[in-house]
């Protein structure tokens, strides 16, 4: 009666039994009876397993880069993993005889870091810290495709770089060439700022003075029309008067002293006082007698 066990699988544990070394049984959380001096029981993970790794690794410019991340697979041919790996399990303690879960995570983790390595060293320390995600993704798809997992039957779900750092003597050189940098950019844009408002003042300059030429030159063109009006003026004054004293050359002295007694009676209310010089009396009776 003590020779005979009971053992009840968990829903993420597939269960293989084997009673004189030939498989009697097999499914995920199966329970059974069992003779514990005949039989082996298998117990695989059935559930998807995440495993933590850190590594170093070369990039093309010679700097060591330190590498942690996380995946995250699962088993899917269970007995291709129970012919490969000791997943056996001792019948007293319930516990597993051998570490064959570390051994497998170990070996996946093998393939991600030589995926890794094989990517890491055609970049640049600055082009490993920049496109890490992306290695990441490459190194799932090339690790999915290849036959060393699928021939253990497990497949990879994902793999994430949770950090890629630098050599602290490395980082502080980073850091201390990126402060650089942004001093650098703050002063460009210090004096970008500067050269535009130089750059603006000047604009401002020209358009006054342009201003200014502008309207000297339409000040002048109104000078210029002033004077040709002025011109203008003074020659249809000239025209006039020489119209007006024209009709006075051809009569006699006679005549016009006549128009012009004539017309200073007629104005002799506006005219007021008038005197008359011996002088110019004398000339009036010099044409008179005429």
């Amino acid at each position: 009666m003590f020779y005979i066990g009971f053992y009840k699988g968990q829903p993420s544990s597939y269960i293989i039994k084997f009673s004189g070394g030939k498989k009697k049984k097999a499914g995920r959380g199966i329970s059974f009876f069992y003779s514990k001096r005949k039989t082996s029981i298998i117990d695989i993970p059935a559930k998807t397993i995440d495993a933590y790794f850190t590594f170093s690794e070369i990039t093309k410019s010679f700097q060591t880069v330190a590498i942690q991340g996380q995946l995250t697979f699962c088993i899917t041919d269970f007995n291709k993993v129970s012919e490969l790996l000791d997943f056996s399990i001792d019948i007293k303690t319930k516990f597993y005889r051998v570490n064959d879960n570390d051994r497998l995570t170990d070996r996946i983790v093998n393939a991600v870091k030589m995926s890794t390595k094989d990517k890491v060293k055609d970049l640049t320390l600055e082009e490993t810290l920049t496109v890490s995600q992306s290695i990441a993704k490459k190194v799932l798809e090339e690790v999915q495709s290849g036959e060393e997992l699928s021939k253990m039957g497990v497949e990879l779900l994902s793999v994430h770089f949770t950090s890629v750092s630098p050599t602290p003597e490395i980082a502080k050189a980073l850091e201390a060439d990126y402060r650089e940098n942004l001093q650098k950019k703050a002063d460009e844009a210090i004096y970008s700022r500067r050269a535009a408002a130089v750059e603006q003042e000047r604009k401002i300059k020209e358009n006054e003075m342009n201003s200014q030429i502008e309207l000297g030159k339409k000040r002048q063109i109104l000078v210029d029309i002033d004077g040709n009006n002025n011109v203008k003026n003074a020659e249809y004054n000239a025209r006039a008067n020489e119209l007006f004293y024209g009709v006075f050359k051809s009569m006699d002295s006679k005549t016009i002293l006549a128009m012009a007694f004539k017309a200073m009676g007629e104005n002799a209310a506006k005219i007021g006082n008038i005197n008359i010089t011996p002088e110019l009396l004398a000339n009036i009776l010099q044409l008179k007698d005429k």
